[in-house]
């Protein structure tokens, strides 16, 4: 019997020949990330056993991303105790205020990870690199503080479920929409603590961009992480780019899987998940004509370069409704500056976006985009629950690019495929 890509990854990480679901390795790991918001925590444990030195400053990733720039004198003294903490330790890889932009993003983007990877980060959507052939997962920041210090962390072994994804995605039928409705098919606890593997003739057309949006969603079915296994775009991605050795990994055609399931798209419909509930996926067509008062398009979900770019191509020479704000926020840096090099960035703002510094923003509530008592927001972001975005009372919808962007043109949410009569 063969092996999964978790199961292979693992059991190299761990010196071991093979290992199994539910088994418990002591496992090496090739690169660790914290954030704003986690890392002073993880400083802190650091702190409170008397590490004095971390295990390799070289594998030890730093992003301010969640509160930047500082939204209080309390978060600026955490972003002040972690810049101590990358300077007193030497740590080469830090993206500090205007340098860098979404930790996930930017550990892809600047070749951070490469297949064959275990990388651990201090927030829940560290899966999103499974998109490039890794095995990446979220931790605790108390876990993250561990492997600093030891350079391994423990993990049980998980079982695997492989979704393959067959067919062309119709016009205004994005990623999104297709993780949206694996999401609403297996339920947002049917992957406990499983890897998920994406295959099929979708996935091999599928931009790194576009796999990031489906890995990025595996945690919220409860999955440990999800991955795509490696091929000619992965390496095309990363020829240029990866600062690690590229170990090329595959599951093997005999792996065993838990669960597999196959899905379609050549008919699938524009999705959206229906607060407070990630998993509660309906097609657009049930829920136009719901007026929103917001539009918040970005996050590590969806704000790359290919959503800017169809978020422009609808937006450009129109005019947001008036009873909508709509606000952008590109992942890195880097999208930010090359989207003002295509005229994105302007036509957006004449459309009357508010496009922010790269971030995280209203995606986790925390102090730019809040919601008010009752308001209702559409968001190409990954999470829906009460307070996510601010007021408990609230309500957030989750969509694609497309249709955010159709939505603030009309003020209600809008089948994009009806305005755009594709």
């Amino acid at each position: 019997m063969g092996a999964t890509l978790a199961e292979k990854i693992l059991s190299h990480a761990s010196g071991k020949e093979r290992v199994e679901p539910g088994d418990i390795v002591e496992a090496n790991v090739d690169l660790v990330m914290i954030h704003d918001l986690t890392g002073p925590l993880a400083v802190k444990v650091l702190q409170e056993v008397g590490a004095e030195k971390i295990w390799d400053p070289k594998k030890v990733v730093v992003v301010f991303d969640h509160q930047v720039p500082a939204d209080s004198v309390k978060s600026a003294n955490l972003h002040k105790e972690l810049r101590i903490f990358v300077k007193k330790h030497g740590i080469k890889w830090f993206y500090d205020v205007g340098r860098g932009g979404i930790c996930h993003q930017i550990l892809a983007e600047k070749g951070h990870v490469a297949p064959g990877m275990l990388v651990i980060g201090a927030d829940s959507h560290t899966c999103t690199l499974g998109a490039l052939g890794a095995f990446a997962t979220g931790v605790g920041s108390t876990d993250a503080a561990a492997a600093m210090i030891l350079g391994k962390l423990w993990f049980r072994v998980p079982e695997s479920m492989k979704i393959i994804i067959e067919g062309s995605l119709p016009p205004l039928v994005t990623a999104k929409d297709v993780i949206l409705h694996i999401v609403g098919d297996v339920g947002a606890d049917g992957a406990n603590y499983m890897a998920i593997e994406f295959h099929g003739s979708t996935i091999k057309k599928m931009s790194i961009d576009s796999r990031m949006t489906l890995c990025n969603m595996a945690v919220e079915m409860g999955a440990k992480t999800g991955m795509v296994p490696v091929d000619e775009i992965t390496l095309k991605y990363l020829k240029d780019i990866a600062k690690a050795p590229i170990r090329i990994v595959r599951p093997d055609l005999d792996a065993e899987y838990t669960d597999v399931r196959e899905y379609n798209v050549d008919k699938l419909e524009p999705m959206v998940a229906i607060p407070p509930r990630v998993d509660d996926v309906k097609p657009v067509s049930e829920v136009e004509g719901i007026e929103v008062d917001q539009v918040f398009i970005g996050s590590c979900t969806n704000g790359r370069l290919e959503d800017l770019i169809m978020v422009y191509k609808i937006l450009k020479g129109k005019k947001i409704a008036q009873n909508v704000r709509c606000i952008v926020l590109p992942a890195s840096v880097q999208i930010y500056q090359e989207a003002l090099k295509m005229g994105i960035i302007e036509e957006l703002v004449k459309a009357g976006c508010v496009v922010g510094p790269p971030g995280c923003g209203p995606c986790l509530g925390g102090h730019l985009g809040l919601l008010a008592k009752d308001e209702v927001a559409v968001s190409t972001s990954n999470r829906n629950f009460r307070g996510r975005m601010g007021h408990p009372d609230a309500k957030i919808y989750l969509v694609s690019p497309a249709t955010a962007a159709v939505t603030a043109l009309m003020g209600k949410i809008t089948d994009p495929r009806e305005v755009l009569k594709v």
